[in-house]
């Protein structure tokens, strides 16, 4: 079971371990997600609080419900995703980094430099751990 904490509100958790599922494919487009009961149940959580989650799935696009059968995930939706995740992580991480870069006097092609060694470091880290 996934863990939830006082990070946010629990449906707002439960919505984001749905769409971390999807972003890596562990669901794939056109299966079937859990229902709002059994969500539930396994969160352990009320179920109208469940439901609230996939209703945010469903407001993004990323599900969809076919009645009388459940919760599929919508054609698409994870390259949307994705594609939403990426462009998040250039404005919240990349572009501060060559702003802040510009302002040492850091060229690209150092800049690329040190993030491959510190990408090195963290793969070694990561290996270390394994």
């Amino acid at each position: 079971m996934a863990v939830l904490d006082d990070s946010g509100p629990i449906f707002a958790q439960i919505a984001a371990e749905l769409a971390n599922q999807i972003a890596d494919g562990t669901v794939g487009e056109g299966e079937r997600i859990a229902s709002s009961n059994e969500l539930a149940a396994f969160y352990r959580v009320n179920p109208a609080t469940a439901a609230r989650s996939l209703t945010v799935l469903s407001d993004e696009g990323l599900v969809e419900k076919r009645r009388g059968v459940g919760m599929f995930v919508a054609k698409g939706a994870r390259e949307r995703l994705v594609r939403a995740r990426r462009q998040r992580f250039a404005d919240r991480y990349v572009r501060p980094l060559v702003v802040e870069a510009a302002r040492l006097g850091i060229d690209v092609d150092e800049l690329l430099a040190l993030v491959r060694e510190e990408s090195a470091a963290a793969d070694m880290t990561v290996g270390e751990r394994s």
